[in-house]
């Protein structure tokens, strides 16, 4: 019996490691996707921020354009 508990308790510990490492594989490759995922939900949303920035801007170039434009009607010459 305590030969049988031996035995089983060096291949337990002989076969354990590669268990171990395939489940880190695999929560590595879950994190890497996850990562994946992250980067490309970031990359939209700063595409989605340039754009509004470029709308702002030129809404903001157009203002002053017309505010210029105003602003010579009522200039004294």
């Amino acid at each position: 019996m305590l030969l049988g508990t031996a035995i089983g308790g060096a291949l337990g510990i002989f076969f354990a490691p590669n268990k171990r490492s395939k489940k880190l594989k695999k929560l590595s490759a879950k994190g890497d996707d996850l990562a994946d995922v992250v980067k490309e939900k970031f990359k939209d949303y700063l595409e989605e921020v340039k754009k509004e920035v470029e709308t702002a801007k030129n809404k903001a170039i157009e203002l002053m354009k017309n505010g210029i434009a105003k602003a010579e009607k009522f200039k004294v010459n």
